[in-house]
């Protein structure tokens, strides 16, 4: 069972539809994992359309009308089944992404611990990528000009804050300072969804900051 989890808020505007693309589908992987906060959602979307339902009907009109109808049949751009996993436990969602497995993808060496794979959600907004983190290997001190989600996958990491493991979520404000270390027994893949891109605060890397730009869509 996960231990860090979304903020009401946030699982508030999923339930409700209004979480940008690549955020929602990171969220989406957390819920399916998690117990907790599936229960909770629930609870929300049935809120939400009580909520709904209290309200007076309003007019529309028949042009809205038509294109509301139009698009009952565009297929989802993350459409995939959400009970669906692969032989390794990957949920479907990052299959539908993916079109394989990790060691289909590719990955970029970003130093001696942290190679990184960039992958396709359709949102313009938001960088969404698969981090590779080797066993015992930290990635430098940084902070974030934007906000960052973070979802284990596998294996996990610790920084000041504390220690995650595999279906904990972790969420970033501009300004938070930390550099997540890899467990020493294992691997860590972790899933990264950001709006601005990282800035290196170690001065051995401050180099590199001029050149991060965020990956979208």
């Amino acid at each position: 069972m996960p231990k860090f989890h979304p903020e009401l808020d946030m699982l508030t505007d999923y339930s409700a539809g209004t979480l940008p693309l690549a955020q929602a589908a990171c969220v989406s992987i957390h819920v399916t994992q998690c117990d907790h906060c599936r229960r909770l959602t629930s609870q929300l979307t049935d809120l939400g359309a009580a909520l709904m339902e209290s309200l007076q009907p309003e007019p529309v009109g028949e042009d809205q009308l038509d294109a509301v109808l139009a698009r009952l049949d565009e297929a989802s751009p993350l459409e995939y089944d959400r009970k669906v996993r692969s032989a390794d436990g990957t949920p479907g969602i990052l299959q539908r992404l993916m079109r394989g497995d990790f060691s289909d993808l590719t990955w970029k060496n970003v130093g001696s611990a942290l190679r990184i794979s960039h992958l396709n959600t359709g949102d313009p907004q938001h960088e969404f990528a698969l981090y590779h983190i080797r066993a015992g290997g930290r990635i430098p001190e940084h902070t974030h000009r934007g906000s960052e989600m973070t979802l284990i996958l596998e294996g996990g990491f610790s920084d000041a804050e504390g220690s995650y493991h595999a279906g904990d979520f972790i969420f970033r404000k501009p300004g938070d300072v930390h550099a997540p270390t890899a467990l020493q027994s294992e691997d860590c893949i972790c899933l990264a969804v950001l709006d601005a891109p990282l800035k290196f605060t170690d001065w051995r890397f401050r180099w590199m900051n001029p050149f991060l730009k965020l990956r979208t869509a």
